[in-house]
């Protein structure tokens, strides 16, 4: 885990506003509020309004349970500005979009938010799937739109990708990466704009092998999940996969990669499978039908089991990467 610099102030007291009040906005706003922001948070479609006190009371209880809060849990909400009105960013420092993945919605917002904000403020998109470079056309002030993708929960992994667009000016983006560091976030930054940015293209790579692998009939979809659970789940928390290599042993790699890269499947065409899923409107643990079937208690055991674990594992990460670097001084 990198060290913190010295000369680095944390961001606390800094308004920020966060566009998008579901899941992932509304965590993402907890994130902040829990580093000591106040937060403008903005219901972008009425019925957030009507959720979103909920959500946030429930997603600061579990930061109080990771033991993230250093006063009480109203004193977080005191901080916190739920509101339809976007002339309330007036004073914010860093807007961040967050809703649903339609880019004529998308630029209504940014029009909306650059109406009211300062040209100097940043605005960010948690987009995973509309390039960087591709909104920015539609701002006014380019330079200062940047894509910051978060994992879920925000709150309680150390996940996030700093992305620049082609028009991005790089001192907002190094800011930026100044800032979530004192999120409790571990950041990287990518200098280019690259679609899918970097967990999703290494996932995909994992998803199109292991689906390949399954329509050929190898290994049942369980099969290949319990392998990469019970294989990568047990090294992938402590060190990444270069990492991997050279505890490993690198000099090995060379070998098999020469003897595995031409087996490995370029296909790309979506699985059956996928298509089949999609056709079906399938959403996994959310209407019970996916790659699997699921019970209505399943899939609540499956929210609340992950919920658990990222609990630990946020602490669990934290406590062994510490002493390893620590030893190293």
């Amino acid at each position: 885990m990198k060290k913190r610099p010295s000369d680095i102030k944390p961001a606390r007291k800094t308004k920020v506003g966060v566009v998008g009040l579901g899941l992932m906005g509304t965590s993402i706003a907890t994130t902040l509020l829990v580093s000591g922001h106040p937060v403008v948070a903005i219901a972008s479609i009425p019925s957030d309004l009507n959720t979103a006190s909920t959500i946030f009371q429930s997603q600061l209880t579990q930061c109080q349970q990771l033991g993230l809060l250093d006063k009480p849990l109203n004193d977080y909400l005191e901080n916190l500005l739920i509101t339809e009105n976007y002339a309330m960013l007036e004073d914010c420092r860093l807007v961040i979009e967050c809703v649903i993945e339609e880019e004529k919605i998308k630029i209504s917002v940014y029009n909306k938010i650059e109406s009211v904000v300062s040209s100097k403020a940043i605005i960010g998109t948690n987009t995973s799937a509309i390039p960087i470079s591709q909104l920015q056309q539609h701002l006014k002030h380019p330079g200062r739109f940047l894509g910051l993708h978060w994992a879920e929960p925000a709150f309680s992994t150390r996940f996030l990708e700093v992305t620049c667009g082609d028009k991005t000016e790089i001192e907002y983006a190094e800011k930026l990466v100044a800032w979530a560091e004192n999120w409790n976030k571990e950041p990287t930054l990518l200098r280019k704009d690259i679609r899918g940015f970097i967990t999703n293209r290494l996932m995909y790579a994992v998803y199109r092998e292991g689906l390949a692998q399954y329509e050929a009939g190898v290994a049942d979809l369980d099969d290949l999940d319990k392998a990469f659970r019970y294989d990568v789940g047990s090294w992938i928390s402590i060190m990444g996969l270069f990492e991997r290599m050279d505890y490993i042993g690198v000099e090995s790699f060379g070998e098999e990669l020469a003897q595995l890269l031409p087996m490995l499947s370029n296909s790309k065409a979506v699985p059956e499978v996928m298509e089949s899923i999609v056709d079906n409107n399938a959403r996994g643990i959310h209407n019970q039908k996916g790659l699997y079937n699921y019970s209505p208690e399943e899939a609540k055991n499956w929210d609340q089991a992950f919920a658990d674990f990222s609990r630990e594992i946020f602490h669990l990460t934290e406590k062994y990467i510490s002493d390893i670097e620590n030893n190293d001084h």
